[in-house]
């Protein structure tokens, strides 16, 4: 059995709380948010995955959520340069 899911009022809050807490970091990420289909989603995750490999740019998806109608939003991190 699944456990519950959380109410969408509580999920909007704790998403919006986030967004205003990566808007004050001083970090040298760069970050870009997407909201694709599943399958779109993958392949643009694939292309940062590409372009700026794992190993010199620090890339990953730094989070992401399951909106109605199978549509993912979610964000992609990485370094600016590969030093």
């Amino acid at each position: 059995m699944l456990p519950p899911k959380p109410p969408r009022s509580t999920v909007g809050r704790q998403l919006q709380k986030s967004r205003q807490i990566a808007k004050l970091r001083t970090d040298s990420f760069v970050r870009e948010t997407y909201r694709l289909e599943r399958r779109d989603a993958r392949r643009k995750a694939r292309e940062w995955f590409d372009r700026y490999p794992k190993a010199a740019y620090w890339t990953q998806v730094e989070s992401w959520r399951v909106l109605d109608g199978d549509v993912i939003e979610f964000t992609m991190r990485r370094l600016p340069t590969a030093d």
